[in-house]
């Protein structure tokens, strides 16, 4: 039962939730699986990067979700699934994000999951589609195995790619159309209606959800909404596919009229220090170390007006806190991060998410991507365009007036939230004051129903139309603007050869000082011709938030430097030779 450990790893896979032609083109598909990937050293539980051939996209943009083709309405994530942040594609791992808007074009099947916590950087990954049955097969087999302490692992079945989409439901007077989508051989993923940002979609998922819910069965692990998509997480050893999709069908034949929906929602007023410096420090950390040419850099507001047609970054600051959010998911990413929408068209602003994706955002940091708003409930990577920053979404540590005993996410589903401009100083005190309990928000009680807020759309037609159309022609030329000056060209990462410093000729006398981590070159301390002494830092190398000093062991001048700021570098990597004999 004992595995073999190995730097040349095959994992298998099912294809989906998200392929082709929908999202990728048919080839890609076909070097997707036939490439051995390189994992890159930004890897942990939250999530794997890999580097490998650039993505051949099947549409332009991602429409009101982003510009970048890659982007779509947020939905809920599998443990295990690949998830193309731009074009960088990442195992995300049982730390990573439950909601995100980003494609997925493969799922780790629940028998493989081991093999993610087994890579480590430069270890080359190739993925083994299989079938869902083939994969329930493989879990039962390995759970047996380990309940006896007998017999081996089973081999990998033939190599097949199915149809990621294994459902489809006609519209009818009570829901859109529906797609059911196989995310893995534990989830599925349902899709309302089309690839559009329409509040109605967001409700009918929430019937349906409500409807799973009250059936209280616990072959069903979790329900997960998304903006117009509902995940289902199940037990697929005790409740099979077929059975779900048949369920699945019967609930939906039931639904009421949507419009006839009203649910509980509450107003939450935020506090939010616009253009905060920790949202600044964010940026040029990606600056240095991940992209310095990036059309948002170095401010995201900047981007953001000129990609929606305003005048100026005031116009943007008013707009934002002139805007009510409905809270359409929570977890995007983590901790209870809500992922919300203007209720008003007039106040929603399109951006696009960061290609590829930040390895750092700081705790509580209020981003735009898409037309959807972002509050980071902790400290990881992240792609939405920073505006500022607010309080705790999720309180660890106690229960308070607004973090309830058992409850320690701060917002629910169709809660309405407001900003209110606070200075830096100010938010820092109420950050410590919020999660000590000594500071509360403002909360009124409420309801949202779609009836009303469909006759509101109806009424304001027209200037909602004139604003759209602003705003598209305004998305058009930034991509223009993109491919014209071939951004949209850019690739983040190669596969990688050799390096010239792993050969690097050390000359006599001379003592080759080599990197112990892979990561990224955040810093050279010194220059041809210092004299150093042990223990001197020589450079500074950067991996997962961590700034690692590589220190002298020994005394002497510095006669080459094999390394610039901002490159990738791997253990063994030679950076820095500093001649130790004949100094006078």
């Amino acid at each position: 039962l004992r595995p073999k450990m190995t730097n040349e790893w095959e994992i298998g896979v099912i294809y989906g939730p998200h392929g082709a032609p929908d999202f990728f083109k048919e080839e890609y598909i076909e070097t997707f699986f036939t490439t051995d990937w390189e994992v890159h050293y930004n890897s942990n539980r939250t999530g794997v990067r890999l580097i490998g051939p650039k993505p051949l996209w099947s549409r332009e943009d991602g429409g009101e979700a982003g510009l970048h083709p890659s982007n779509l309405h947020d939905n809920a994530y599998a443990i295990g699934t690949v998830d193309f942040t731009g074009d960088m594609p990442v195992i995300l791992g049982p730390d990573g994000p439950s909601l995100g808007g980003f494609v997925c074009p493969v799922t780790i099947v629940t028998a493989e999951l081991w093999k993610m916590g087994q890579l480590g950087p430069k270890d080359r990954v190739r993925f083994v589609p299989m079938t869902y049955d083939n994969a329930v097969w493989m879990e039962r087999e390995i759970e047996g195995n380990i309940a006896t302490l007998n017999g081996v692992l089973p081999s990998f079945p033939d190599s097949t790619i199915t149809n990621p989409i294994v459902g489809q439901i006609a519209a009818n007077d009570c829901h859109d159309a529906v797609k059911i989508r196989l995310s893995g051989d534990h989830y599925v993923l349902i899709e309302f209606g089309p690839m559009e940002l329409d509040l109605t979609l967001r409700f009918q998922v929430h019937e349906l959800m409500r409807r799973l819910k009250s059936a209280n069965d616990s072959r069903l692990i979790n329900l997960t909404p998304g903006i117009r998509s509902l995940q289902i997480h199940y037990d697929s050893q005790k409740l099979s596919l077929t059975q779900l999709l048949t369920w699945i069908e019967s609930e939906l034949s039931g639904m009421p009229a949507t419009r006839d929906i009203i649910v509980p929602s509450r107003t939450v007023y935020l506090p939010l220090s616009w253009d905060d410096s920790a949202t600044k420090l964010a940026i040029e950390k990606y600056m240095q170390s991940v992209r310095d040419d990036a059309p948002w850099c170095p401010s995201n507001i900047e981007f953001i007006r000129r990609m929606n047609g305003l005048e100026s970054v005031q116009d943007v600051q008013n707009i934002l806190f002139e805007a009510e959010y409905l809270v359409m998911g929570l977890g995007d990413v983590y901790l209870g991060a809500p992922v919300a929408v203007p209720v008003d068209p007039r106040h929603r602003l399109v951006t696009t998410k960061y290609n590829p994706a930040r390895t750092w955002t700081p705790e509580n940091a209020v981003g735009i991507g898409g037309t959807y708003m972002c509050v980071y409930g902790m400290e990881g990577p992240g792609g939405y365009q920073f505006v500022g920053r607010t309080v705790q979404m999720w309180n660890r540590y106690k229960s308070t007036h607004d973090f309830k005993s058992g409850k320690p996410w701060l917002l629910e589903f169709f809660d309405r939230i407001r900003f209110y401009p606070v200075s830096e100083v100010e938010l820092l005190q109420m950050r410590k004051d919020f999660i000590n309990g000594t500071f509360s928000l403002k909360i009124e009680e409420g309801e949202f129903s779609l009836g009303d807020y469909l006759e509101f759309l109806e009424t304001n037609s027209e200037s909602i139309s004139a604003f759209k159309k602003i705003q598209q022609g305004s998305f058009d030329e930034e991509r223009q603007r993109w491919e014209a000056s071939g951004i949209s060209a850019y690739v983040s990462e190669t596969l990688e050869t050799d390096d010239a410093s792993d050969f690097a000729e050390v000359p006599v006398g001379c003592e080759a000082i080599a990197s112990f981590l892979s990561g990224n070159v955040w810093e050279i301390s010194v220059k041809v011709g210092d004299y150093v002494q042990e223990g001197d830092t020589l450079v500074v190398v950067e991996a997962m938030k961590s700034e690692v000093m590589i220190e002298s062991p020994v005394n002497g001048e510095v006669v080459q430097i094999l390394c610039t700021q901002g490159d990738t570098v791997h253990t063994g990597n030679t950076l820095v030779i500093i001649k130790t004999q004949g100094i006078s």
